[in-house]
């Protein structure tokens, strides 16, 4: 399968006679045929009649026109179920559209439907979905990864030009590498999380997927900025990365920090190469390279779970079986009926955590010392950025598994080991495809930079992707 082109589908309808309905029928068509993979699951009822009005009207300074995307189900669009890949929102439809989606409407954009992801956003694999996993698309079995799995996997089967994706603690990057694409997770504040279901308020972000850094720049430009409705926006102005891609990036003039051999110690063998590759052919180009230990690195996966979990514990409270959602009435509790059969296994194990490590015995011993890490790791980074202007690391320790492998929680809790920190600190990351495992399996490599330093970290993207 080949990921969409979305400057060469405004080409084509610019200079011959496609049209963004014609291209958005083949994609039903596309989508319809491959129902295996499990990624959508609703489609926006009045898509080929919103093609139809692009087409017709003169749109002109609309920055996605006829762009396709889909949608995480997490995300409020209305006309469309929100279901959050829960038995618990199962019938659930919102009565408003977030913010991300009016911006996407607003600059022409086209919302293909909702899609699959780990149930209330908790999951690495695309696994824990009351709607059954999402398929890998280049490999029946395989995990895509998690929780934005339908989001990966829509735009690396070429079932739309872009995606949004959450990213709690890897949720965009990880099955973007799983999945050989483009996932980037923007500094917290940068985009608006209102409509966002929540699962951990201070870690969320919604994210983008794309095939490509320019699609992904037009994205973030038109859903970035300020949001009255959300009061944790950062007040900056839209994002222009659009307008500095357009700039050639001199690599020679880029400095990054790389992990010290101690933290490379548990990669996949192929992971490593690939990484040391990529070191090597930047070198070659110029940049400068600094080996960098991260203060903290070691409470980065105990810190975010029990920070998660806790912000878990209380988001999820309002599903109670009484004013909206699943409600079991076969039991005279009907809120612990309702929340024991409409929640799933991963879910129900979050929130026991959250409430324990929340609980008066304990608050002192976990919730505390969890923050006073998170002020440690947002120090550390603020030490490695005074030095160089981004962090490279590996998205993922491991390649993509079958599904049904991995069977442990903590086990699949550590996979998320180099992507988790970014959400403590608020920092902005991206996954770009950098290789492949001896067995053709994708493996990303990722980028950190400086809070509120998206723009930038997009061009450093592009300029090593052309190159590697």
């Amino acid at each position: 399968m080949q990921v969409l082109d979305y400057a060469q589908d405004v080409h084509s309808v610019q200079e011959t006679t496609q049209t963004f309905a014609g291209i958005t029928e083949q994609l039903i068509k596309r989508i319809n045929d491959q129902q295996s993979l499990n990624v959508f699951l609703s489609m926006n009822p009045n898509v080929i009649q919103e093609a139809q009005n692009i087409d017709q009207h003169n749109h002109e300074g609309m920055s996605l026109k006829g762009m396709t995307i889909a949608v995480k189900d997490n995300i409020s669009t209305t006309g469309m179920p929100m279901t959050c890949g829960s038995k618990m929102l199962e019938h659930f439809r919102p009565m408003y559209d977030a913010t991300v989606i009016e911006r996407l409407k607003k600059n022409g954009a086209i919302i293909l439907g909702k899609v699959n992801m780990d149930e209330f956003a908790m999951g690495s694999s695309g696994e824990t979905s009351y709607f059954g996993p999402t398929d890998h698309p280049q490999f029946p079995g395989y995990v895509p990864g998690g929780s934005s799995s339908g989001s990966a996997v829509s735009v690396a089967a070429g079932l739309s030009h872009a995606s949004l994706g959450s990213d709690t603690g890897g949720s965009v990057r990880q099955p973007a590498a799983f999945c050989g694409i483009y996932g980037f997770k923007p500094s917290y504040g940068r985009i608006s999380r209102y409509g966002l279901t929540a699962f951990a308020s201070s870690l969320d972000q919604i994210g983008i997927f794309s095939g490509d850094v320019a699609t992904m720049a037009l994205v973030f430009d038109a859903i970035s900025g300020h949001d009255s409705h959300d009061s944790t926006t950062d007040p900056r102005p839209t994002a222009q990365s659009s307008e500095l891609l357009k700039e050639p990036f001199d690599l020679q003039t880029l400095t990054l920090a790389i992990l010290p051999e101690q933290d490379l110690m548990g990669l996949d063998n192929d992971v490593r190469r690939v990484y040391e590759e990529l070191v090597k052919k930047l070198t070659a180009l110029g940049v400068k390279f600094i080996h960098q230990a991260i203060p903290g690195s070691k409470a980065w996966i105990p810190t975010y779970y029990i920070l998660a979990t806790a912000e878990a514990s209380s988001n999820l409270a309002r599903f109670d079986g009484v004013r909206y959602g699943w409600r079991d009435s076969s039991s005279n509790d009907m809120t612990m009926a309702s929340r024991s059969s409409g929640f799933g296994m991963e879910v129900k194990r979050r929130i026991m955590l959250g409430t324990y490590v929340l609980s008066s015995g304990y608050y002192e011993a976990y919730y505390v010392k969890a923050q006073k890490a998170r002020r440690a790791i947002v120090q550390g980074y603020s030490s490695i950025f005074s030095k160089a202007d981004a962090l490279l690391l590996p998205t993922t320790a491991g390649l993509p598994f079958k599904r049904g492998e991995i069977k442990n929680p903590l086990e699949m809790y550590l996979s998320d080991y180099f992507t988790v920190s970014a959400n403590i600190a608020g920092i902005p990351a991206i996954s770009f495809p950098a290789g492949n495992s001896s067995e053709g399996l994708p493996i990303g490599m990722q980028l950190q930079t400086a809070l509120m330093n998206d723009e930038v970290l997009l061009a450093i993207t592009q300029a090593i992707s052309s190159v590697h």
